[in-house]
């Protein structure tokens, strides 16, 4: 972040950041560098919770491919998005992360991580970084609004306290993974002072499907390998068998018109190439092959190689179909085998996604990430009406629009008639 280290604003300036997610984090830290006194509010007791949750796996803060690829990502990205990203774009993120002493490096598949994979590190050494910055931290303060004089209002130890600062970066972050702090009851209290938002929705979650007793046997085993298509759109990787349906992934990846087709209609169809690597002709032989006195089972996992979860889900898709295996023909079940159908009857709760879909809507906003009806008040990360898939592109838009915000507010400060 090198401009912004340079920037200052005029002396005994204060900004209150509300949120102690990366958003938030990333918005003190630009304004602190720029001579701004900042206190982080946070109703959990320590910053940063579903920054670790999200780097459990291992830590995916970005990813590799070309910017303009990179931002088809977030489907149709709104223009102020769009420029937040722009600005800083996955290079300055990486940058950022080594400048903590957390090296990069590029994954397989193009997506980005610190060498040491995990959260703790780089979030341990970026909040003594804040500290030695001068930044404050106020946890157990959960946000209630705004007073009467239009100052913030914090719940602590069962009392009412006010803080009146000089600008207000907001980065309470989405509705899912309630525990670790962003339950999105904001978009209740903005409500209220009139914001237009869209409603939050699950993002990259899970699906539910009415599985027989046989499918939900197979509860927590993978399906390696696939391709899941919706919509004419297909997309390579894994997915996992709930015990109520499917997540992974594979799934999260075309969550979002998955998700709006369920809620038009109440339950869509998906299809899973089990063997996307395998040619249909070429399946087809091999399973047109004589099977002597094996049963069909064994005749079709060693035909295919497919696990028994796999295998349960094939002949799942027969019934959907109005079928059997065992009255199908090699070449319709290699045709299955490369299209089973799913039928998906519902989303998973918003607590449990991954992301969250939604939020406040960037008509609200001006250029500067400002809510256009109330001077000094700047909003960030998942408070915002954009969603993407995981790979990166969440932490980088979250990462994105905290230092824009951050921006916004320094300028605001400088020339707050402006």
């Amino acid at each position: 972040m090198s401009s912004p280290d340079e920037i200052h604003v005029p002396a005994s300036k204060t900004a209150a950041i509300v949120g102690g997610g990366p958003a938030g984090l990333i918005a003190a830290e630009t304004l602190a560098r720029a001579g701004v006194a900042i206190t982080i509010y946070d109703q959990m007791p320590s910053l940063g919770r579903k920054f670790l949750l999200a780097g459990r796996g291992g830590l995916n803060l970005t990813h590799s491919e070309d910017l303009g690829q990179f931002l088809t990502r977030y489907g149709d990205i709104d223009p102020l998005l769009r420029a937040a990203i722009e600005a800083f774009p996955p290079s300055a993120l990486r940058a950022w992360s080594d400048g903590l002493g957390q090296a990069t490096f590029v994954g397989s598949s193009g997506r980005v991580f610190p060498t040491v994979l995990k959260t703790s590190p780089l979030l341990r050494t970026w909040l003594l970084r804040l500290r030695n910055l001068g930044v404050k931290t106020r946890l157990r303060h959960r946000w209630e609004g705004f007073d009467e004089d239009g100052n913030l209002r914090f719940a602590v130890d069962g009392k009412d306290v006010s803080v009146v600062p000089d600008v207000i970066v907001l980065a309470l972050g989405g509705a899912s993974w309630a525990r670790l702090g962003s339950d999105g009851r904001w978009a209740a209290i903005l409500a209220k002072q009139k914001i237009a938002m869209s409603p939050l929705l699950p993002a990259n979650c899970g699906f539910t499907a009415a599985w027989s007793d046989v499918l939900r046997g197979f509860e927590g085993h993978p399906l390696k390998r696939i391709s899941l298509s919706f919509g004419g759109h297909s997309v390579r990787g894994e997915a996992m068998i709930t015990r109520d349906g499917l997540e992974g992934g594979a799934v999260y990846a075309l969550a979002s018109p998955i998700r709006d087709a369920i809620l038009k209609h109440g339950e869509t169809m998906v299809a899973i190439d089990l063997l996307p690597d395998v040619a249909l002709a070429k399946l087809g032989e091999r399973l047109s092959a004589a099977r002597g006195k094996q049963s069909l089972s064994n005749f079709l996992r060693k035909a295919t190689h497919l696990s028994a979860a796999a295998l349960s889900l094939v002949r799942e898709g027969a019934m959907t179909k109005g079928t059997n295996l065992a009255t199908m023909s090699g070449q319709e079940i290699a045709a299955l085998i490369k299209a089973v159908p799913v039928k998906l009857t519902g989303v998973q709760p918003i607590a449990t996604a991954i992301s969250t879909a939604g939020g406040i809507r960037f008509s609200e906003l001006d250029e500067h990430f400002m809510l256009r009806r109330y001077p000094g008040i700047f909003v960030a990360g998942e408070m915002l009406d954009w969603e993407a898939p995981t790979g990166g592109y969440l932490l980088q838009a979250t990462f994105a629009t905290g230092v824009a915000a951050a921006k916004g507010a320094m300028d605001f400060l400088r020339n707050p008639s402006s």
